[in-house]
């Protein structure tokens, strides 16, 4: 068995499984990750660049015409036939990869958060269920025929619940929905976050855009690697996606282990990094 060093500060390109037998037990602070979410669909994003023309159809800056290009196109297929039982082998690796303070926060949503809770319950224990978040945003299309799904779920656990990493002082504070029933002193500072969390989607045409289907924001992996590790440990996520993981964890001055199987997640990621940090250079591999 290998030190964790010889992983850290580095992306994977393969199996997620090889890899989490691959690392030492007892080895890394806090995993975060978003596996598929089993949709059934292929998740697909096209990206498109703005390009000056005579078209009064598309108005911009100044009123100028433009026309858009698509450029390229990242997707996946979000499909398994057994998708509980190609989850559990990783999940049980990740127990027993995590260190004795070590937690877990796995990002998954309504159509498979109750089968994950009752497997992470047989894992962890019952007791190691820290809680379940609930990130809300309102972007994206409107069912008629149904209450509109705008939420996700964030299942948190913890190796021993007795004893875990959390960092209360380090989080970001929230202002008061009704700062007027605070002290001043108070409504200046403002709340910590619950366990509900109000944040909109990666913007289509913000900065943090990289086209990857399933994105996610900087600002909740930040309040979440934040509050569940501290400078120097270790951050997993293998299922890497977009590589936001990793971007925050090197950010925030901690190491990171990324995997994934997807070759456009591992060209995105390497884009990122080069984009974000110009004199880094990210070490790949295959497993």
């Amino acid at each position: 068995m290998y030190n964790i060093d010889r992983y850290t500060n580095k992306v994977f390109f393969g199996d997620n499984l090889l890899l989490l037998k691959e690392l030492p037990s007892n080895s890394i602070e806090l995993i975060y990750i978003d596996p598929p979410f089993n949709t059934g669909k292929i998740q697909r994003r096209d990206n498109f660049t703005a390009i000056k023309s005579k078209n009064k159809k598309n108005n911009g800056f100044k009123g100028l015409g433009y026309d858009l290009k698509k450029t390229s196109t990242n997707q996946y297929l979000d499909k398994f036939d057994d998708f509980h039982n190609f989850i559990l082998p990783r999940l049980e690796e990740a127990y027993r990869v995590l260190s004795e303070k070590g937690s877990l926060y796995i990002h998954i949503d309504y159509r498979e958060v109750h089968y994950i809770k009752i497997m992470l319950d047989n894992i962890f224990g019952r007791e190691s269920f820290i809680n379940e978040i609930i990130w809300a945003y309102d972007f994206g299309a409107r069912a008629k025929t149904r209450w509109p799904a705008k939420h996700d779920n964030i299942l948190f656990y913890a190796k021993n619940p007795k004893h875990f990493t959390f960092n209360t002082d380090h989080l970001d504070r929230e202002p008061y929905l009704a700062p007027g029933l605070v002290t001043p002193e108070k409504a200046s500072l403002g709340k910590l976050p619950t366990d509900v969390w109000w944040h909109t989607i990666v913007s289509p045409t913000g900065k943090e855009k990289t086209g990857y289907p399933s994105q996610k924001p900087e600002a909740i992996i930040k309040r979440i690697i934040s509050a569940s590790s501290n400078p120097k440990d270790t951050v997993l996520d293998f299922f890497a996606g977009s590589g936001t993981t990793g971007i925050v964890a090197k950010k925030l001055d901690r190491k990171f282990i990324l995997a994934d199987l997807n070759q456009q997640s591992i060209d995105v990621i390497k884009n990122r990094f080069k984009k974000d940090f110009p004199k880094y250079k990210l070490i790949t591999k295959k497993i």
